[in-house]
């Protein structure tokens, strides 16, 4: 028995990139070996084709394997274990850079040229059986997302079978579970634009999130947005979105906050009146349909409805301040409204020559809530009211004092 260091961990250790996960392939085990790696603490998984859990690390030990599609979609496959050597297990992989091992010794075994893709900065599949699991497409677009700022771009016969694998339908039997954590994934890399340009490129884009795709060609008004598509806008905005926060719901609503813009009457264009209305069902189908977490959907709901009213904050009255950090939920849950001024703040800058221009609204917001905050139950309560006045006075209250705020910090109305 003879295991290798597969994947990966091989891939990003060539070029000196951070990970985190090693996978370990095992190629020879008879029936006692495996009898013996249990017996010393590793944990069995997985009955197609068994993996073992390593007792302290719990990196994953798989026997070598090849696959033979015999369905649609990710789980449409038989698997064989039997006499498969490693350079057999290595061309089921997907890419040739992730089709290299590294044996005990640290030789590295490279069947595929993984290798001089690597130095070549080439994303290539290793063979035809690339276009029998479509989640590879994602992969690849999630690589781009990750690789992009080091030069790496798709080989063209790569590109091609992607394309000819969303013609061909395999793109529609993916599981929406599996769509999302590839999304998910990527939203956490260096450069989620590139994942969302890759599957616009393949045609994948269209099938998986059909309102997203549909706001390349859009127009916008010039004077606002310079790159005038809303498309390009919207990866703008989640580029800048980057910039600001890691956290992936931020991002997510970023790049969804303008959705109704796609359905914009013709005859009004390329003014946008009421796309904030228009993007909330849009981003209610989209996300239903690939299951994303409620957390993700409120954070894109909130940031598509009020995005504009942000935009406007110095000219808000007090009573539309108050309404919208209720809305928000701010009072019981702070974080809403961070999340949200950060999107706002992204959709601002998201536009050409507009990258580093300051948005005070920021400051005037966050300045108005603690406002709003210094007004609480307990002060109403000290002053006399009681039952259902206390919610009455509470929200008066803070109206008068976000008001006074708006006349002393804000402009005219």
């Amino acid at each position: 028995m003879e295991c290798y260091l597969v994947g990966g961990a091989v891939r990003d250790e060539l070029m000196n990139y951070p990970f985190h996960e090693r996978d370990w392939v095992i190629v020879g085990a008879t029936e006692q070996d495996l009898e013996n790696m249990i017996a010393e603490g590793y944990q069995q998984v997985g009955k197609d084709f068994p993996v073992f859990l390593h007792p302290d690390s719990k990196e994953e030990y798989a026997l070598a394997r090849t696959e033979r599609k015999t369905g649609h979609g990710y789980g449409g496959f038989s698997v064989n274990t039997e006499n498969v050597s490693l350079e057999d297990d290595l061309s089921r992989r997907d890419l040739t850079i992730n089709a290299i091992a590294k044996s005990a010794d640290g030789k590295f075994i490279d069947p595929y040229g993984g290798l001089e893709d690597l130095n070549n900065r080439i994303l290539r599949h290793v063979s035809d059986a690339f276009a029998e699991d479509p989640l590879r497409i994602l992969r690849i677009a999630r690589f781009v997302s990750r690789y992009t700022h080091l030069g790496f771009t798709i080989a063209p016969e790569t590109q091609q079978l992607m394309k000819n694998m969303v013609a061909a339908g395999e793109v529609e039997h993916l599981v929406p579970e599996r769509v999302w954590k590839e999304t998910e994934r990527a939203l956490g890399e260096r450069s989620p634009s590139a994942y969302f340009e890759c599957l616009r490129g393949c045609g994948a884009l269209h099938v998986l999130m059909p309102e997203l795709d549909d706001l390349f060609g859009v127009p916008q008004r010039a004077e606002y947005h310079p790159e005038i598509d809303t498309g390009l806008h919207s990866l703008m905005v989640l580029e800048q979105a980057c910039k600001l926060s890691e956290e992936p719901r931020i991002r997510l609503a970023a790049v969804l906050h303008d959705l109704g813009k796609a359905k914009t009457p013709a005859d009004i264009l390329p003014r946008h009146h009421g796309h904030e209305q228009r993007s909330l069902p849009l981003i209610r189908t989209l996300c239903e349909r690939l299951r994303i977490p409620k957390a993700f959907l409120r954070c894109a709901l909130h940031l598509a409805e009020f995005h504009t009213l942000s935009h406007r904050a110095m000219e808000l009255r007090g009573a539309t301040l108050a309404k919208l950090f209720k809305q928000l939920d701010a009072y019981r849950n702070p974080q809403a409204l961070d999340d949200f001024l950060l999107g706002s703040l992204a959709d601002s800058r998201g536009r050409t020559g507009f990258e580093e221009q300051p948005y005070p609204q920021t400051d005037y917001l966050k300045a108005a809530f603690e406002i709003a905050c210094r007004i609480n139950a307990k002060e109403i309560i000290a002053q006399g009211y009681s039952g259902a006045d206390i919610g009455v006075q509470l929200e008066q209250q803070r109206i008068n004092a976000l008001e006074h705020y708006r006349k002393e910090k804000g402009k005219p109305a």
